[in-house]
This record gives C-alpha cells, structure tokens and sequence, in this order.
C-alpha cells in the first residue's frame, strides 16, 4: 500500500502546533540553545531513535532503514536577540530574545519527520539523518556539524531543507532552480594616515580623502567588472574616523559585506577588492590593512534533487500550489555548506495567511506563521526523502 504521508503528517499536528509553540516560547541565541537540545533528545528517546550530539548545542539523530543510501534533513533550531511584540499566549518568554525567522517551526518540521518517518523505516531503503543545526543567525552550526563528521557513517547521499516564508500563503510551496542564496564576506579595512591640524593638510596625509576614494572606487567593481546579468552586491555600511572638526585623524575605519551569486564571482571580487585598495592608498601616501573574512558560501540546488522534491511536492499539495522562483535571494543561509558538500534541494514553505493577520516580515518583532503549515512541510521533507531513497 502506498504511503500517504499528508495523511500521517495531518494526525500529529496538534502535537506540532504543542511542540512549536513551546519553542516559541522560550527561544534561545545560536549555541546557547542547551533547553532547546534537550527538549529535542527528549522527543527522539521518546520516539527511539538514536541520536548523539554535534556543535555543542546541536544533535544528528539517524533512522536505520533498508540500505546504505542516506538523505540528511536539516532544521535550524537557534532564535535572534530581538523583543517580541506579538502579546500572544505563546510570545516569547525571555525578554530580548524571540524566533523571529522560523526555526521553531523548521526544529517541529523535523522532529515530525522523524516521527513519521521512524513508523514505517521498515518501508525505507536506506537511511534518514536529521539534522538540528545551532547557531544558523550567527557563524552557522553547520560547518562545524560537517567537520566533527555529521555527513558520514553512514555516508550521505543528498540533503534536503527548508525554510517557512511570510510572502508565501500557506499551502504553498516555492522552489527555485540553481542558485538560492548568495554568498557573504564581510570585510573590514583600515587605513592610516599621518594626522595633522585641519587647516594645515599638507602637513599630514589625509585617511578621510584616502578612504572617500576607496568607497567610490569599490563600486566599479560590481557596475564595470561583472557581468550586469549576474546579481553581487558590494556596500559600505560603516566608515568611521575622527574626534574634531580641525583634527585630521591619523586613521579610519571601513566596514562593508559582499555578496555574490557564483562562487567564481565571489573569488573575483575579493581579489579585486584588495588590489583596488592597496593601489588607492598606496598611490596616495598612506598604509592599509584588510580583513576579508569567509562567511556563508552560495547555496545551489542540485537539478536531479529539485526534480525529486518537484515531484513529492506535487503529489502533497498540488502542481497548481508550487511556485517556481524567479530569482536568488541576496540574503545567506547556512544550508549552503551542507550544498557545497552534497547534492541538496532547498526550499520556501508558505506561511503567510492574511484573514489571520499573519503578514509580518521575518527578524521582525511582531513575526509569526500560521501553523497550517506544519503538517505540510512535514509531509513534503517525508516524502521527498522517501522518494530519494528509492
């Protein structure tokens, strides 16, 4: 008999909507998640499914089907230092902090997977890894779930994630091919000049200029060296030097991120950065130092992966339900490192419904999803990886 796992998904939501809410209520910040990790180790003893820790707040649970093939399924489980202004029965309970991106509701979608799908592992040919990854607003649990070996014994074929979206109705899905998210680096660079009396500039060398035409030099890296039908964005979002109106400082500071759709572009850029700084200052007196550092990669999906997850998706809520999407998003995602290791589909799963009032953007203070979608995102990440096995 073939499994319906809409069905099975739709006769734990209740537990779900206990489950997630109880998350809701007492958030916590990437590796302090210690409540959060036990509460998810109490559920799979539970449910008997091993499990062992990884990342320090994090936890690989693993279903031992019929086989050697393995699907990981991730779920982030940290919240973001934001207050709660929602005022409902489950608002955040710890003052200052709240899930304001949904990984309350992506941490219930996968225990419910690994419920369901525990009950019929007889039926599965291979293996499930669930993935509960700490710390996914910050540096990204996943790298170091990665190092310490979550994707090997048993070895894993392809990974799946998700991730709740309010621009989405529920019922919904969108899925987009090739790349999802761009990559980020931010950057830091100092430069120092030689301070002097602000009516005497020629008795010192000028950070402040020096620094004004590094920032307008940095834009034609992306407007004249990258093609104009591949999205990148290089900013500047601080610039900081000097005490007083007379006073040219000895040194400023720049602050800025890039984020790039191609790993190639991502490499280019930061090679151009770095030759275009130290030529501008060096050709106008002055020293530098640059600090580039190596945050979350592209995330891509694999085309053979998506093809499953199109196909699982369909048969739950309905072709007319999928949304294909058109374009990447310039924000990160920490599931990127689990696509640079494995084939990977990743996902949006609607959670929007306006007659309920849930139409808040996410990381702000009065975010909230509408918990129909829960069952839903269960019976997708089950299927799928049902269908991935075979």
């Amino acid at each position: 008999m073939e499994l319906d796992f809409f069905k099975m998904a739709k006769e734990i939501k209740d537990e779900l909507v206990e489950i997630r809410r109880d998350f809701h209520k007492n958030p916590e910040l990437g590796y302090e998640e210690h409540r959060t990790s036990e509460k998810i180790k109490d559920f799979l003893r539970r449910e008997g499914i091993e499990f062992s820790e990884t990342a320090g707040t994090g936890v690989c649970a693993i279903i031992r089907g019929n086989g050697e093939k393995t699907i990981g399924i991730r779920g982030d489980i940290d919240a973001l230092p934001l207050e709660d202004k929602k005022g409902c029965a489950y608002s955040s309970a710890v003052k200052g902090k709240m899930h304001a991106c949904g990984h309350d509701a992506h941490t219930t979608i996968l225990l419910g997977v690994g419920k369901v799908l525990n009950r019929v592992k007889d039926r599965l040919n291979g293996n499930i890894k669930l993935l509960f990854e700490p710390a996914e607003e910050t540096t990204g649990g996943a790298q170091v779930m990665i190092k310490e070996g979550v994707l090997e014994r048993p070895h894993v074929d392809s990974v799946i994630g998700l991730h709740v979206d309010e621009n989405i109705e529920v019922g919904k899905v969108g899925i987009k091919w090739g790349v999802v998210n761009a990559a980020s680096n931010p950057f830091t660079i100092k430069i120092k000049g030689r301070g002097a009396h602000g009516a005497r500039p020629h008795t010192g060398i000028d950070p402040i200029v020096i620094g004004s035409s590094v920032v307008m030099a940095l834009q034609n890296i992306i407007s004249r060296e990258l093609p104009p039908t591949d999205p990148a964005v290089l900013t500047i979002g601080s610039f900081h030097g000097g005490t007083a109106q007379n006073i040219i400082p000895e040194e400023v500071v720049i602050s800025g991120i890039i984020r790039t759709m191609r790993t190639e572009h991502r490499e280019y850029v930061k090679k151009r950065l770095v030759e275009v700084v130290e030529g501008i200052v060096l050709s106008m007196r002055g020293q530098c130092e640059i600090d580039i550092e190596e945050s979350y990669p592209c995330l891509y999906n694999n085309d053979d992966t998506v093809k499953t997850l199109l196909s699982s998706a369909e048969r739950v809520i309905g072709k007319e339900n999928i949304k294909i999407l058109d374009s990447p998003s310039m924000g990160v995602e920490s599931f990127a490192y689990f696509s640079m290791e494995r084939p990977a589909a990743f996902y949006y799963l609607g959670a929007r419904n306006e007659s309920k009032g849930i139409i808040h953007p996410a990381h702000g203070s009065l975010f909230d999803i509408d918990e129909d979608c829960l069952p839903i995102g269960v019976a997708i990440q089950c299927e799928t990886a049902f269908r991935l096995l075979k």
